[in-house]
């Protein structure tokens, strides 16, 4: 029993490790051959623990190779344009000026269901508002309306809105912290006074603090809102 759950330890934190070397994205902007390596890992991971003969060493060396693989191919796309379009493919145009463009998506097996689906995902009722619509490497469908269906933007009706801050974390679920205050070349002792306006003592009383770039500090107590 104990070195099941070693073997299960072990390797959930090669798997963990594994895919933050891989990169922050996520399961639907994966490349095709991301995504082959994260379920070939996933499998290997497995073997160890569903069959007794297997050591732990059959799935790491596998896995070793198959991240080394990835971190290969991952350079040399960064590096090489033809081996960038070679390995994760080329964007290919779907729909122009409110047409479907047949050819492009029996290329891609692209059905018009897929299609359809895909601008209802963007919000979008009709074809025939589309100027472009882009399937991307990854999967998904990138749509540019004409410019009569676009949303209105402050800068259509010539009005320009105040800056937006940034919130910059500085407080969660009653721990500072404290890379934060460095980071903005604040003391602590500010922070403290500034909860002190709030009625806080005590860190571990705060749910949520950020500051923005102004130096406004946005503070959420802990129990203030329970629903």
């Amino acid at each position: 029993m104990f070195q099941l759950i070693a073997r299960t330890f072990i390797l959930y934190l090669v798997v963990v490790v594994t895919m933050r070397l891989m990169g922050k994205r996520q399961i639907g902007q994966l490349q095709p051959f991301e995504f082959a390596v994260a379920v070939m890992i996933s499998e290997l991971a497995a073997l160890p623990l569903t069959e007794d003969d297997r050591k732990i060493h059959h799935a790491l060396i596998p896995i070793a190779v198959l991240v080394a693989c990835q971190l290969l191919i991952s350079f040399l796309s960064i590096k090489g344009v033809r081996i960038r379009e070679w390995v994760c493919g080329t964007p290919r145009l779907l729909i122009r000026d409110g047409k479907m463009l047949e050819k492009n998506m029996r290329r891609e097996m692209y059905t018009i269901n897929d299609l359809l689906e895909q601008l209802r995902f963007n919000s979008i009722q009709s074809i025939s508002d589309v100027d472009f619509g882009i399937l991307e490497t990854n999967g998904q469908l990138s749509v540019m309306l004409k410019s009569e269906k676009r949303p209105l933007t402050p800068e259509d009706l010539s009005i320009k809105p105040p800056y937006e801050c940034f919130y910059h974390d500085v407080i969660i679920d009653g721990k500072l912290i404290g890379r934060t205050l460095q980071r903005l070349n604040y003391k602590r002792e500010w922070i403290d006074d500034k909860l002190k306006e709030f009625g806080i003592n005590d860190y571990s009383l705060v749910f949520y603090a950020a500051i923005d770039n102004n130096g406004k500090l946005y503070v959420q107590k802990k129990g203030e809102y329970l629903e």
